[in-house]
């Protein structure tokens, strides 16, 4: 029998009653959907879903209009170098 030791998680108030109420209906607490979650990240080496930025922030839309004198590039690009070109324009 394996013995359990406590864990404190520190997060808003609002993210965790909205979870509880999720796994509520999922049929387990937020304990059990914590354990899940570690048991997911050990199987998979890493976290158990993707961690990506689809699409550029304003503060990084800015940084790209002020490095292109204002005017905003357009992309996506096929190469490195057709960014560079575009960024040099």
């Amino acid at each position: 029998m394996s013995t359990k030791k406590n864990l404190t998680l520190r997060m808003e108030p609002e993210l965790r009653d909205k979870a509880a109420r999720l796994f509520n209906e999922l049929g387990m607490d937020l304990s059990t959907a914590t354990g899940i979650f570690y048991r997911q990240a050990l199987q998979c080496h890493g976290l158990p879903f993707e961690v990506k930025i689809d699409e550029p922030n304003e503060s990084t839309y800015s940084a790209m209009e002020a490095a292109d004198g204002g005017e905003k590039l357009s992309g996506p690009y096929e190469s490195v170098e057709a960014l560079m070109e575009a960024l040099n324009a």
